[in-house]
């Protein structure tokens, strides 16, 4: 048994140390006990894991658990980059997040996270041409956890939500990977053009709380977005842009904006 539980950690360490946090956690909590089992001490992957947690969030009178975790294990079981970007999450807002110094928290307690893998999902659904699926995943993050990501847009992983109120990304919006956003952004178009109308946010990118960033313009490459600026044009790579409408008010401070979460203007 030993050797096993050996094995099974050096074949998914994040899900070896989720399942030990999860112990601990019955441990110092007793009343959680149910909840933990349900969640994640009975499953045998991360990938089942999230399935259950997502079809308890998102299930309703209008569609069952049942059917939502059946969507899900469909999901996961055809496309393993799913499970694959939810892990680079998790040890993103455990590196980013100074309130995080669990893995098993994201999973449990995070909506933001949790928003993410339930838009995973409806990404996927989207790609296969279950458009009508992805609309109702939508629908129901938006209505569980104040998150409204279109289906269609194309997020990458190691990223984090941070608090997640309100983040609103749109359609034709593409992320890239290690970026870190704060509450209330949103990533949208500016008119009722059709085309392709939202941002592009490149690897490694900050943006602040209350940022908007608007129509189809391309964010650098680690770059800051400060704290409640409008950004309507084009943010060059390793730049901190501020205000409304931003501007470029000097250089991102690091090398990875995204990951030391350093928000404050000038600091270097």
């Amino acid at each position: 048994m030993a050797k096993t539980k050996t094995q099974f950690a050096e074949l998914d360490p994040v899900w070896s140390r989720i399942r030990t946090e999860a112990e601990d956690a019955v441990a110092q909590e007793p009343l959680l006990g149910g909840l933990i089992h349900s969640s994640i001490l009975h499953h045998e992957s991360i990938e089942r894991a999230l399935a259950y947690r997502t079809s308890l969030k998102l299930a309703s009178g209008e569609m069952s658990e049942q059917l939502i975790r059946e969507i899900c294990d469909a999901a996961y079981a055809d496309d393993p980059s799913l499970a694959l970007a939810a892990r680079a999450d998790i040890m993103a807002v455990h590196e980013r997040d100074p309130a995080c110094n669990r893995f098993v928290q994201p999973l449990m307690f995070f909506k933001g996270f949790q928003a993410l893998q339930a838009y995973r999902v409806a990404h996927w659904l989207w790609a296969n041409d279950r458009k009508d699926m992805a609309y109702f995943f939508q629908m129901r993050v938006s209505e569980q956890f104040g998150v409204d990501i279109h289906p269609a847009a194309r997020i990458g992983k190691g990223i984090m939500m941070d608090h997640a109120h309100s983040i609103v990304i749109g359609e034709t919006a593409v992320v890239g990977d290690n970026v870190s956003m704060l509450h209330s952004v949103t990533l949208g178009g500016t008119g009722k053009e059709e085309e392709d109308r939202h941002p592009k946010i490149g690897d490694g990118v900050l943006i602040g709380a209350g940022a908007k960033v608007l129509g189809n313009i391309h964010v650098g490459h680690c770059s800051r977005i400060a704290a409640g600026s409008v950004v309507l044009h084009e943010v060059p790579p390793k730049t901190t842009v501020a205000g409304v409408p931003a501007k470029v008010v000097g250089e991102a401070g690091c090398s990875t904006p995204s990951i030391t979460m350093d928000q404050l203007l000038g600091t270097k």
